[in-house]
């Protein structure tokens, strides 16, 4: 049995701590009282630098995809081939036949595990540190607005029953990391070049 490929997969986190009440640091005087949620997972992937690093992921592995979708094509169609002549071909042919059927499938089989082990690779490498970035927001955002805890509830080893509507903090830390994302900073228009000095009077001749 062929295995189905490419299913692109939900971008996960990778042990991103979101210990923020053991971090954070109220100013004197002041005692955090407010507890939000957010769901880290979507906050990374709507980010501008999340929707950037999944469309280059799928850019990079979409030629190793359409190879591999081309290979499965051709089990298909030798199964099709196998099934339709059955009664008329000999059995030589037949065992031929299921040999190369078998053949192919594991090559596929082995070239999909080793392409999905890359692309686990590069996913857990970028959100990584995607993530990383994420938690110095949320942690920036929690410190400012008076957060004692801040809960992720993409994980499920918090599992929240219940929430009101006003704690959840997603969408504000998305909007607050593109602000500040490397990818904002670089988009910022240019400041205009100096200009050009103007070239210098040629030397007077002498008459």
């Amino acid at each position: 049995m062929t295995k189905n490929y490419f299913v692109y997969p939900a971008l996960a986190l990778c042990a991103v701590s979101l210990a923020y009440a053991q971090s954070a640091s109220p100013a004197p005087g002041t005692v955090p009282n407010k507890v939000g949620i957010i769901h880290i997972q979507n906050a990374i992937i709507s980010t501008k630098d999340g929707q950037k690093a999944a469309n280059e992921l799928q850019t990079k592995f979409a030629p190793k995809k359409a190879e591999l979708d081309k290979k499965q094509s051709t089990i298909a169609q030798l199964q099709d081939q196998l099934r339709k002549g059955s009664n008329t071909m000999s059995e030589d042919a037949k065992q031929k036949l299921v040999r190369e059927i078998d053949q192919t499938t594991k090559s596929l089989n082995r070239e999909t595990e080793d392409a999905q082990a890359e692309l686990d690779q590069e996913q857990n490498r970028i959100y990584a540190e995607l993530g990383q970035r994420i938690v110095a927001v949320l942690e920036k955002y929690g410190k400012e607005n008076g957060y004692a805890v801040i809960l992720d509830v993409s994980s499920p080893q918090t599992p929240v029953m219940y929430a009101a509507n006003g704690t959840d903090i997603t969408q504000d830390i998305i909007a607050l990391y593109d602000k500040n994302s490397p990818a904002a900073a670089s988009a910022a228009p240019a400041a205009a070049p100096p200009a050009a000095a103007k070239p210098a009077a040629p030397p007077a001749v002498k008459k």
